[in-house]
């Protein structure tokens, strides 16, 4: 944990009782070229308010996350500018994807399990910060570890990793988060997440 900034400690701590990812993680060959391709798109542009009612349910609920973290985590932005500048890449990059168009809060739950919100948030096998996406990435595709602090390119890559590991287990919850932890046929990290967005993230 040497080199973790000093107001993302209480995150990490929070990831530690989190259940363990393998550092191998999403080290799949087949996610190579689809991260490739989301790196290279554009930034998401969709209409900020497409869903009115479902940015009014989520924002309180985000900007609650959010409170509980130092101020300086919110990259010197507001509570609720924070909150919508997440909200927005979200619902954007998800419905970018087939199997995550009508699904924007299991990105929320994964997140809220991943990183509690935290854009710096570094776990133990070194995964980086809001969906908690693997280093090696960066190394791979050329990019360097700070752009995986970016918030939107963060949710872009890690949206981009889950819809590719639901449309390979078939849109099985289960199989597709326990393949994005690294913890496939086990049933603590999945039933977390779905927990959490039957708890705090349902419409």
């Amino acid at each position: 944990m040497s080199g973790l900034r000093a107001p993302a400690l209480a995150t990490a701590l929070l990831l530690a009782f989190a259940p363990a990812a393998r550092a191998d993680r999403q080290k799949d060959p087949g996610l190579r070229e689809i991260i490739a391709a989301a790196i290279k798109e554009t930034p998401c542009f969709a209409a900020k308010y497409d869903d009115v009612v479902w940015f009014a349910l989520m924002r309180p609920r985000v900007e609650s996350r959010l409170r509980a973290q130092p101020p300086d985590l919110r990259m010197g932005e507001d509570v609720t500018a924070a909150a919508e500048r997440i909200l927005h890449a979200v619902s954007c990059e998800a419905n970018k994807h087939a199997m995550l168009r009508d699904r924007p809060q299991l990105v929320l739950a994964v997140i809220d399990v991943e990183s509690a919100f935290d854009p710096f948030a570094v776990s133990y096998a070194g995964a980086v910060g809001l969906m908690q996406v693997m280093p090696f990435w960066p190394r791979e595709l050329r990019l360097s570890n700070k752009d995986l602090i970016d918030v939107e390119l963060n949710i872009r890559m890690g949206t981009s990793i889950l819809a590719y590991y639901l449309e390979r287990e078939r849109g099985d919850y289960h199989r597709a988060l326990g393949r994005y932890n690294g913890s496939l046929n086990r049933r603590e990290y999945p039933d977390l997440v779905l927990g959490r967005l039957n708890s705090r993230w349902r419409r």
